[in-house]
């Protein structure tokens, strides 16, 4: 999620990573108040930004998506490149070392 900062008219004059003062409100990275804002003459680095935040939940996702299809025999873990393989084992062995704490992204688990 980013956070907003509006002008006294309303209009989105920051958006930040996190929640500072005066930018509270939470928007989704593919809001269209969002897109607009970068469009208007920002640079690149602004929409860089933008793909970093939302990279974190996509990884998620790929992460269950894979164990979907391996489960459902589609696909064999170890098809898959060898540094992919290692970068999910680490990522499994992170998350049972948690235990039962929820491990929360934008709302995803």
């Amino acid at each position: 999620m980013l956070y907003v900062e509006r002008d006294k008219q309303g209009k989105i004059i920051a958006v930040r990573a996190n929640e500072e003062k005066g930018a509270t409100e939470q928007k989704s990275t593919v809001d269209g108040e969002i897109i607009e804002f970068l469009s208007q003459g920002k640079t690149t680095d602004s929409w860089c930004q933008i793909l970093s935040q939302s990279d974190v939940g996509i990884i998620r996702i790929l992460e269950d998506v894979i164990d979907l299809l391996v489960e459902k025999n589609l696909i064999m873990c170890t098809e898959l490149p060898e540094d992919a393989q290692m970068k999910i084992r680490e990522r499994k062995l992170i998350r049972k070392k948690m235990g039962d704490e929820p491990f929360m992204v934008d709302g995803i688990i």
